[in-house]
């Protein structure tokens, strides 16, 4: 009974003092070259790595992150000028790869231009939803729309500025319409709320 006891409270001192370890990078050049392993705090469960692109015209930039997360969720939100990724794990040194780049699953959505949203946009990977936001900067209000997965839709974290995000199923669901200006910061808040959650 003894023997008992002592095994189990060997047990309970080796697995809770394992802190989970995760590479550490962020590159605003695309490449996570020097990427570091680190030590994760107390109270981070998971790895995580993302992967964010921003296409405006001819401007083109790619921001590549990795790190430890108390909460993270994988998938994927894409909005025409600005498509992000993340991917989770949770066992050590999980995240050594960077966040996939999938492939066109099928799926459309609208997507906004900056005027109108009647652009239509390809999904790729589990992007299985349309999404529709709408942000408040400044007394304006611009609206954004896309591709997301169903982790993106699920999320409750709330962002300054974004007044609703709303998630729909199905080819072409979030509507085509003329938006407001502002839609590059409406990008950039979508952005943070997704990389940042």
């Amino acid at each position: 009974m003894d023997l008992q006891i002592s095994v189990f409270l060997l047990f309970i001192l080796f697995t809770a003092g394992h802190s989970l370890s995760c590479y550490e990078c962020m590159s605003l050049t695309g490449s996570c070259a020097d990427q570091k392993l680190k030590t994760c705090p107390s109270g981070s469960l998971q790895c995580e790595s993302s992967t964010a692109v921003v296409q405006v015209g001819d401007f083109t930039s790619k921001v590549k992150g990795k790190d430890c997360a108390s909460a993270c969720q994988s998938g994927s939100m894409n909005l025409g000028t600005v498509k992000a990724t993340t991917s989770c794990c949770n066992t050590d040194q999980c995240n050594l790869q960077d966040a996939p780049d999938p492939s066109k699953n099928g799926k459309t959505c609208y997507t906004c231009d900056g005027q109108t949203c009647t652009t239509i946009l390809s999904c790729s990977g589990n992007e299985d939803r349309c999404i529709k936001a709408t942000v408040n900067f400044g007394g304006q209000s611009a609206v954004a729309k896309g591709c997301a997965s169903k982790s993106v839709c699920d999320s409750t974290t709330s962002v300054a500025g974004i007044e609703s995000v709303s998630c729909c199923e199905g080819n072409l669901c979030n509507g085509a319409q003329s938006v407001s200006q502002s839609f590059l910061f409406l990008c950039c808040s979508l952005l943070s709320f997704f990389l940042l959650h």
